[in-house]
């Protein structure tokens, strides 16, 4: 997430001309008006002149040496006046969206990602969104993630971080003033850690049935992709694969509804699939981004690891959704995923002691192999997505 304000502030000019040495100078000259204590309308105005300087490489990569100035607009962005506190968050979303930028960020406040937790679950914050798209931009590396995961429990609570942000995520108008969309892709990196990921497949906590529902959140595809980002790293644990796939959690049906278009299969079909799939209206539509369809299969891809797994998934009717899937698919990564799965699911099964996919050890010969393939086939999907994009298109139409 990068705030477009920041972008068209960028582009007066002002901030790309002049001697580097000039711009330094004129970046530490704001830090007096950041700083706690200044007048309010002097820290708005900084804040916004630093807001247009993060919309540039050139200006982030300034602002990466002014320790100090990253410091006071950290604080910044969480005090409580609400104009200066606005523009300093959504400044802050900007430098964190560049990852070179993270270790100086860290260094500059290393208490800023629990400070932006607790802005974030704040249901009272109007600039939470700013703080969940802060994090979900920090926590893409492990050290802050850690950071995140061993913060205190909620004061008033006594609810552990992924608790707090599963209850605010789970929660529609958590906070009137915020959708909070952000906290899908900050739970997401999150489940990355093993120790998050025991907490969401706890089969007690029921944490895994309280995110099924938001695959189909119509109101953003970030929160989409987030919880199925989710989903899909929980799914390597294979150990869970029976339960997921049970039907106290119907994992399977949840991932497939979004993959399934509105065709109109024959009775005998019909009644090989789940019972949520069955008969669905002619409007229903699938998924419109291509980047969460391609989640969706791989989440599936991962509950066949096992044996039981690829069974279960086999019994559902999974094939018939994704023979519909292949034949509409226009992204050609998303349909060679498509096409990996269908061959697993149709293929002769794997010979004894080699049933679990996910434990396989391959030989180093064979995965260098694999690599280069892996890379071949990356080179014609470029190709393919090039020849798509120069192809004349009336305006509106999907190409198929």
């Amino acid at each position: 997430m990068r705030q477009d304000k920041a972008s068209a502030g960028a582009s007066s000019g002002d901030v790309r001309e002049g001697p580097e040495a000039g711009l330094e100078a004129e970046a530490a000259k704001l830090l007096p008006f950041l700083a706690p204590g200044a007048r309010v309308d002097l820290q708005a105005a900084a804040a916004q002149h630093v807001l247009a300087l993060t919309g540039a490489e050139s200006g982030r990569q300034l602002l990466a040496g002014q320790e100090a100035l990253l410091h006071a607009l950290a604080e910044l962005a969480a005090a409580s006046a609400p104009a200066p506190a606005r523009d300093a968050a959504r400044a802050l979303v900007n430098l964190a969206a560049d990852p070179s930028l993270h270790d100086s960020l860290l260094a500059a406040d290393p208490g800023l990602p629990a400070r932006l937790l607790d802005r974030a679950l704040d249901p009272q914050w109007p600039w939470a969104e700013e703080a969940a798209a802060t994090l979900a931009n920090l926590s893409r590396e492990p050290a802050p993630c850690a950071t995140l995961m061993a913060a205190p429990a909620g004061v008033e609570t006594g609810q552990s971080t992924l608790e707090r942000l599963v209850c605010a995520l789970c929660t529609r108008g958590y906070n009137a003033h915020a959708p909070l969309h952000y906290l899908g892709p900050l739970l997401s990196n999150l489940s990355r850690l093993p120790a998050a990921r025991a907490f969401l497949l706890d089969h007690d906590r029921c944490v895994v049935q309280r995110l099924l529902p938001l695959i189909q959140c119509s109101d953003s595809a970030v929160r989409r992709g987030g919880v199925v980002g989710t989903l899909r790293n929980c799914c390597f644990e294979h150990r869970h694969h029976k339960w997921l796939l049970g039907p106290e959690v119907d994992i399977l049906s949840f991932l497939l509804l979004p993959l399934a278009g509105p065709e109109d299969f024959s009775e005998e079909e019909m009644n090989r699939l789940p019972v949520d799939l069955q008969y669905l209206p002619p409007e229903k539509q699938r998924e419109p981004d291509a980047d969460i369809r391609k989640m969706l299969i791989e989440a599936i891809m991962l509950l066949t690891a096992t044996a039981p797994g690829r069974q279960l998934v086999r019994d559902q009717g999974t094939y018939l959704i994704l023979r519909e899937l292949h034949s509409w698919e226009p992204e050609p990564d998303v349909r060679v995923a498509c096409e990996k799965l269908i061959q697993v699911l149709i293929g002769d099964e794997p010979e004894c002691g080699m049933e679990n996919l996910l434990e396989v050890q391959v030989p180093e010969d064979v995965e260098r192999q694999l690599q280069q393939l892996d890379c071949q086939e990356q080179k014609q999907l470029d190709r393919e997505q090039q020849e798509l994009a120069q192809e004349p298109r009336a305006e509106g139409t999907v190409p198929t």
